[in-house]
């Protein structure tokens, strides 16, 4: 397992993924309960959600995104897009991240005067929560991605695996083991982005 900075700086978006897991699904499991437990929320609400789908239940969901593509997309055009969803159906999972509004409203109520900074707040956590699922992914040799098809797929994924009304789908993370590096990534110089004052 690497170190946390180590795990940092190697986790990339690996768009070639294949069905070969490094770890246990118990691990992945482990993976995933620690980032939603320990993931900082506003005032402790404590709204971030996940969804792990393995096996099957990953091929399911992304069969459903294809197809729900296939209704929106010309048909003339839609290799490229069926393309990309066959390779990120290609892995060996899917964490599905949800931020679910029940907690946010009551703290809405709460505290009326920040309550258009809530759901800010939240998006916040669920970026936070994605980032330490990511990393912890990464750490066990998967790579992974970020994908946002939530408003093409939610009502269809709320259907299949009964999944709250409250709960907002925000982004869906296919894992698995990399079968090609990711690309080159260039960085701004960092005196341009840090300011230090002593």
């Amino acid at each position: 397992m690497k170190d946390f900075f180590t795990a940092v700086k190697d986790r990339r978006t690996y768009y070639s993924i294949s069905k070969a897991s490094p770890v246990s699904d118990e691990r992945i499991r482990e993976i995933v309960e620690f980032a939603v437990k320990h993931v900082p929320s506003p005032f402790n609400c404590q709204s971030g959600r996940a969804v792990l789908l393995l096996g099957p239940s990953s091929d399911e969901f992304w069969s459903i995104v294809k197809e729900s593509l296939r209704k929106i997309v010309p048909a003339d055009k839609f290799a490229p897009t069926e393309e990309k969803i066959n390779g990120f159906g290609a892995g060996y999972g899917t964490v599905l991240f949800f931020e679910d509004k029940g907690p946010i409203r009551e703290l809405q109520e709460r505290f009326p005067t920040y309550a258009e900074h809530f759901p800010v707040w939240s998006d916040h956590s669920s970026g936070m929560l994605q980032y330490i699922v990511w990393t912890g992914l990464e750490s066990e040799g998967f790579g992974a991605s970020l994908q946002h098809y939530a408003p093409v797929v939610e009502d269809e994924v709320r259907k299949r695996w009964d999944i709250s009304a409250d709960w907002r789908l925000i982004a869906q993370m296919p894992f698995g083991v990399p079968v090609s590096g990711p690309g080159e990534k260039e960085f701004l110089p960092l005196e341009d982005r840090v300011r230090i004052y002593e």
